[in-house]
């Protein structure tokens, strides 16, 4: 039986104003269109809404993830321990620091790394431990950061998906960590078209990544243009090109200004997914561990091993009525570049929740209307 779509629903939407409007204008108006005093102003929000002391904006939240390691020493010959149930992107910038990334299991219930899988995963070459906020569900951070210090390695935070989440009642971005890290990509809460930001307590360490992302010079394009003398900067070590713009900080601003209430919308959308939900028995909605809050950058529910179709069947039949959807978080392991034998029988539950998981509509304007739809289009498909 051929199925009617009577609407159209995205899996996710960037929510622009009035407001995001006048501020890039604003910032294009000032001749300011690269890296400057709208960039300092954004990282002082930034830094004071997650309660870090510092926070340090670049390109994305892959360069940020690529300047911390970089910044906190790991090189060539070196291990990261890390998820595979993510984004290759957080592969991709150990490998850019030279190291080489050992993917460790999740918990199936959080979708982030397994704090009991973590010491088998150990060697003498490990350096440092790159955990992952998975779709803004803050990881184990007391139990990994016991470990860490215990052996003696380093923890930083790729919080690309998580601002706004708390974990035991502090901001994500608080570091629990050397370094935690960000994204501003469209389908993240807050965004700026593309962007990153690195928060820390460490301010030396902040000077130095604030150094690092343009080219290593000494001296700012702003402290040189703001300057009553002549200034020549210099460069002492090889740097990068990893700057945003005000262009993109005048966006951040007012979305940082808005966040509260983009949170409390997704979190109240997300809560009535579960609940209208929790009556089709093969499907798993998304666990919210006590000590955590989750910020719900996307609604990820599972498909259980008895559900009547594949989560693939699942996605081409919402797709068929009109709704939108993504597989679940990829696993890095099964990409060319990773592919790697060992990883299959190493990384089982990593392996079910990506066959298993998907992602269905949640953004700032959704309507009800359109969330009904989507639940309906579900019933119908249970039904069948």
């Amino acid at each position: 039986m051929s199925v009617v779509a009577t609407r159209s629903v995205p899996v996710a939407r960037p929510s622009f104003g009035v407001r995001e409007e006048q501020a890039v204008i604003d910032a294009l108006r000032t001749g300011w269109v690269s890296q400057g005093p709208r960039v300092a102003e954004f990282e002082r929000k930034f830094a004071r809404y997650v309660g870090a002391a510092e926070a340090v904006a670049v390109s994305s939240c892959t360069t940020a993830l690529h300047l911390a390691l970089h910044a906190a020493g790991i090189h060539a010959g070196d291990e990261v321990l890390c998820p595979s149930l993510s984004f290759i992107a957080t592969a991709n910038a150990i490998k850019y620091a030279g190291a080489q990334p050992v993917f460790v299991d999740i918990d199936p219930l959080t979708f982030n790394i397994d704090p009991a899988r973590i010491e088998s995963a150990i060697t003498n070459r490990t350096r440092a431990i790159l955990v992952v906020h998975q779709i803004g569900l803050p990881c184990a951070l007391n139990e990994i950061s016991e470990i860490a210090g215990r052996r003696g390695l380093l923890v930083i935070e790729d919080a690309a998906c998580a601002i706004g989440s708390e974990y035991e009642g502090q901001r994500i971005g608080r570091p629990h960590a050397l370094m935690a890290c960000f994204s501003f990509h469209p389908r993240k809460i807050l965004t700026t078209g593309e962007g990153g930001m690195i928060t820390t307590n460490d301010t030396e360490m902040a000077a130095r990544l604030r150094r690092m992302r343009q080219h290593a010079m000494n001296v700012s394009d702003l402290a040189r243009h703001s300057a009553n003398t002549v200034l020549f900067e210099s460069y002492d070590e090889i740097g990068f090109n990893y700057r945003m713009t005000d262009l993109q900080a005048a966006l951040g601003i007012v979305q940082l200004g808005r966040l509260p209430e983009m949170l409390e919308r997704r979190r109240s959308l997300a809560s009535r997914y579960s609940q209208r939900l929790a009556h089709i028995p093969w499907l798993i909605p998304p666990d919210e561990p006590k000590q955590c809050r989750h910020n719900y950058q996307s609604y990820m529910a599972r498909l259980r091993d008895d559900a009547p179709l594949t989560r693939d069947e699942l996605m081409q039949e919402l797709l068929n009525r009109g709704v939108s959807s993504r597989r679940g978080i990829m696993a890095i392991h099964r990409e060319t570049p990773y592919r790697d034998a060992k990883w299959e029988a190493l990384l089982p539950m990593t392996n079910l929740v990506t066959d298993t998981a998907i992602v269905l509509p949640l953004f700032f304007e959704m309507s009800e209307e359109e969330q009904d739809y989507v639940i309906d289009c579900l019933e119908q498909i249970a039904s069948r």
